[in-house]
């Protein structure tokens, strides 16, 4: 849950609560309920199947979905609620121009028009499929790549945008980023396992496929196809890893301009900037520098016909899934090879989504006003105070950490600024033009619209206000450049949160959650920033070695478990995460053990308060996913399975074994002194 990434919306509260929670004989909702558990398996042997093993055998995953859980089921109630202002705002004949309802409307309008987008064809790229096809030398490959970039087709080779100075975060700069790839992870070019030739054979079928639909012919496409991989794989070969990349020492890679270009010559780095209109600048930040002495050497290397080949591809994918309909089948022939998704997602929940992540603050305003209530947000707010009090006292209790170092981490927890809820500040999107008749160009203009707010930036004061998420997603994010916590609208409901629910309920579900996303800021990458958000050691060298040395203890936990077949979690992938699960739970349990509950021994349903704090977590991750999919995101995801952070945390804590007691030859037991303690 992490915005660098848990990295989507409400019905009225008494039709989700009357779905997700079954109402006991008196009319109260049961938060915890025992026909969604096993209660045949010991909590013991199998905690996941204990919680959870009733409901995941009557929800399997739907057939437009790639996997079902406690997320799904709100981000499917949500995704209605969104419709449903959707489709007012779309009918609404008498919004005056430029109203949040009118612009809204009709992006949903010409999104939702798909008797138009068939007769249109591929025809909204066939001008820039042209100036592709007109291109004669690299300078004029360089400046198409510009020229994408910074008009809503796509970003060829790298990637390159306006961020905070990871050093000095009161200062934008312009940061270069490794790219240039389309499969999910760079061992699908490298590697040679059955799952990675099959994806391969996939890509290559969608390849050929798009580059037909749009006047080639089968056997030039093939050509085409092996054109794109030969370069793709090459940039994959320069790529740094997923868990390389999550150094954020070795991804801080400052450079003058000048000095930059002295080993890339085809790239003149202080003229593409001028051109992508990110002027006065003489530094950049790289997070991958042998990455572009590959690229300046393919350059070299590449015809001008391949480049262009490799561009029209670029334009091609990026364009699919918004032309007529052999273009979105296409897509989505290749994503069900990746993942097994058997049918596609509804067009309307497709375009729902679409316009959230489009026109976010001005749907995020519709959305909070009919749906966001201000007395979660206060609920929210004592919760998080709470949970910091927690984590001051768990870091000031920390046996294996420095009076030195607990004073820094100290100042770094109290400096968090938590958001809940929306953006103090919306955006307006002045100078935006949306359509009801023209789907595909309201596309564009939002992307160089969002290019020009981005770029915008540069020279200017670092904003704080932004929230990186719309006020409907159902998830939540630390920024370390912010040192913030943030939890949109939509996270704010059962099973996270509700505010008729026990403390036992609240503090296992969102109370976790805002545990999680304050570990983040202690985990093996966010504790490399200070309480400002600069990147800069905090830490004594003694008790750096004691931290990484936990760490590893956990890597080699999360390395055991298996996914599918023979794959197994990625540890090193997930450790940032798994340190979010063990230290936000223990330190929701820490805050839950001070209110009236956590210090009574009262039963609810037959639970003990401390029972209902921990299967109130794992119904949060309770969930089925499709085989395709668990393997692609074992590659992807830095988050690890359900299954696997319903019991990570759980394991490492006394009180777990002490709620349910968990005794010494139940399979989930560990030796006390073998239990991992981080925060």
């Amino acid at each position: 849950m992490k915005k660098t990434s848990i990295k989507h919306y409400l019905l009225v509260s008494g039709m989700l609560a009357s779905s997700l929670t079954t109402l006991a004989q008196n009319g109260t909702k049961k938060f915890i309920d025992p026909e969604n558990m096993d209660l045949s398996v010991k909590a013991g042997d199998d905690f996941y199947s204990y919680a959870s093993g009733a409901w995941v055998k009557k929800n399997p995953v739907p057939a437009k979905e790639t996997r079902w859980g406690s997320f799904n089921e709100l981000r499917e109630f949500n995704s209605k609620a969104v419709k449903e202002l959707l489709e007012t705002a779309s009918a609404d004949k008498d919004a005056k121009v430029g109203s949040i309802s009118k612009r809204v409307g009709d992006f949903y309008t010409a999104a939702m028009d798909s008797l138009t987008i068939e007769k249109m064809g591929y025809s909204p790229i066939k001008n820039d499929l042209e100036k592709i096809k007109n291109l004669t030398n690299l300078s004029d490959v360089l400046n198409q790549m510009i020229y994408m970039r910074s008009n809503g087709l796509g970003s060829p080779m790298f990637g390159v945008f306006v961020g905070q100075d990871r050093r000095n975060v009161s200062k934008y700069c312009v940061n270069i980023s490794q790219g240039g790839t389309t499969l999910g992870d760079r061992d699908y070019y490298l590697k040679d396992d059955a799952r990675s030739q099959k994806i391969r054979a996939a890509y290559n079928q969608y390849q050929i496929k798009l580059f037909t639909l749009t006047g080639t012919s089968e056997s030039e496409a093939k050509e085409k196809a092996s054109v794109v991989f030969r370069i793709e794989k090459a940039l994959a070969e320069a790529q740094m890893s997923r868990i390389e990349m999550r150094d954020p020492i070795k991804t801080y890679n400052k450079f003058a301009i000048a000095d930059f270009n002295k080993t890339i010559s085809n790239l003149n780095w202080k003229e593409m900037l001028e051109k992508l209109k990110m002027k006065g600048q003489d530094t950049v930040i790289v997070n991958a520098p042998n990455f572009f002495v590959s690229l300046n050497s393919l350059l070299n290397n590449t015809s001008v016909e391949n480049l262009k080949t490799y561009l029209t591809w670029n334009l091609l994918k990026n364009s699919a899934t918004s032309l007529s309909a052999e273009f979105v089948k296409a897509n989505f022939e290749f994503n069900q090879a990746q993942t097994g998704q058997k049918v596609q997602t509804p067009r309307w929940q497709r375009m729902s989504s679409l316009t959230d992540g489009a026109l976010g603050d001005l749907l995020g305003q519709l959305y909070v006003a009919k749906h966001f209530k201000p007395d979660a947000k206060l609920r929210m707010d004592e919760m998080i105070v709470n949970l910091r009090k927690a984590f001051e006292i768990r870091i000031k209790n920390l046996e294996w950490m420095s009076e030195e170092t607990k004073t820094k981490a100290l100042q770094k927890l109290n400096a968090f600024t938590p958001k809940v809820g929306y953006a103090s500040k919306w955006k307006n999107y002045e100078g935006l033009v949306i359509n009801a008749n023209t789907y595909y160009q309201n596309l564009k203009n939002v992307s160089i619209w969002g290019y020009n707010d981005m770029v915008s930036k540069l020279g200017k004061p670092v904003d704080k206000t932004v929230f990186g998420m719309t006020p409907p997603t159902v998830n939540a994010y630390y920024s370390p450049t912010m040192n913030e916590i943030v939890f949109p609208a939509g996270i704010l409901q059962f099973p996270f949160f509700d505010p008729k629910a026990d403390d036992a309920v609240n503090y296992g579900g969102i109370g976790a959650v805002i545990g999680h996303e304050l570990s983040h800021g202690f985990d093996d990458s966010g504790s490399q920033y200070d309480d400002k958000g600069n990147l800069k050691n905090w830490w004594t060298a003694e008790d750096k070695t004691k931290f990484e040395e936990k760490t590893k203890q956990l890597i080699a936990q999360f390395d055991n478990y298996t996914v599918v077949d023979t794959i197994h979690v990625q540890g090193k992938l997930t450790l940032g995460e798994n340190i979010g699960d063990l230290g936000g739970l223990n330190a929701a349990y820490t805050a839950f053990k001070m209110t009236k509950q956590g210090k009574g021994n009262e039963k609810i349903d037959g639970f003990t308060p401390d029972q209902r704090f921990f299967l109130s977590w794992a119904q949060v991750w309770r969930g089925n996913i499709l085989p395709d999919a668990a393997a692609q995101l074992i590659k992807t995801d830095p988050h690890s399975p359900g299954e696997y952070r319903t019991i990570g945390a759980p394991v490492n804590m006394d009180a777990w074994y002490e709620a349910f007691d968990v005794k010494p030859g139940d399979k989930l037991y560990k030796k006390p002194e073998d239990r991992i303690r981080i925060w």
